[in-house]
């Protein structure tokens, strides 16, 4: 699906599920840039993270051998790290940047303080932002598609099929939320399958008007609709809705990714 993807990375426990994950993602003859970047410009804080980036960099290519996944890490020092992380997408030209949601949100500068917000915003090509249980590498059951619209997102679609073929062809459900006109069950819609072979389930749940407006809960009503399907990998878009702005906000994924029992991915496209 993408021939370039951009996986920055701060901690060594995060380089191989990561990777991983990536590849998934990966077209056949596609590379993953692997970055971490030292948030400092100190010295001699610089030279005990560079030496210690050895931790980082030997994972890499190692997991990318065992993948036989071309694999190039980097290592930068900047005290700018979403900065350091959207430089390098543009100048390497990636399709795609995978990353975990990390960062001080006590801080007002996304660009120092929050790293996830920074990239989530400005970036100029996809970012897919995964949760620790996204990161655990276990099989998924199913995948869930929550959708405020009528329907669910192409990009989003697409993603989720390349991850369901890639997992032995698990179902894809799409959750259509909207405003309570009924007694407010939920109903299946419609079943079909794709192009591709994947199991395509389409479902309706209804909620009531107010809690439709009123975005803190937002979150909390993606994670009903997904426990009504026993849960599994969920991947959430990134909507907008209407003059509130979009959904995938800073707070809306520390909502969603601290309350979720299951895998998320957030994918702006």
């Amino acid at each position: 699906m993408y021939r370039k993807i951009l996986v920055p990375v701060r901690l060594a426990s995060e380089v191989e599920p990561l990777i991983h994950f990536a590849a998934s993602l990966l077209e056949a003859d596609g590379e993953i840039r692997l970055l971490h970047v030292i948030p400092t410009t100190t010295m001699p804080e610089v030279a005990r993270e560079w030496r210690s980036s050895v931790n980082i960099v030997v994972p890499a290519h190692e997991t990318g051998a065992s993948l036989d996944v071309r694999v190039d890490p980097e290592v930068k020092a900047s005290t700018d790290v979403s900065g350091e992380i959207l430089e390098s997408a543009e100048t390497v030209g990636v399709e795609a940047i995978i990353m975990t949601l990390r960062g001080d949100r006590r801080s007002r500068n996304p660009f120092v303080g929050h790293t996830a917000s920074g990239v989530l915003h400005h970036a100029p090509c996809d970012v897919l932002i995964l949760n620790r249980l996204a990161l655990a590498g276990e099989k998924v059951a199913r995948i869930l598609l929550p959708t405020f619209r009528p329907a669910a997102p192409p990009k989003s679609v697409r993603i989720a099929e390349e991850i369901s073929v890639r997992s032995g062809g698990v179902p894809v459900i799409t959750i259509q939320m909207g405003a309570r006109t009924g007694d407010g069950r939920s109903s299946e819609t419609h079943e079909e399958t794709s192009a591709r072979g994947v199991p395509r389930l389409h479902k309706q749940i209804q909620f009531p008007e107010s809690a439709m407006g009123r975005r803190r809960r937002l979150p909390d009503m993606i994670l009903q609709a997904a426990q009504r399907e026993r849960f599994g990998l969920l991947l959430v878009g990134g909507e907008e809705e209407g003059a509130d702005g979009p959904l995938l906000t800073r707070r809306f994924l520390e909502e969603l990714f601290r309350a979720a029992p299951c895998p998320v991915v957030a994918l702006r496209g």
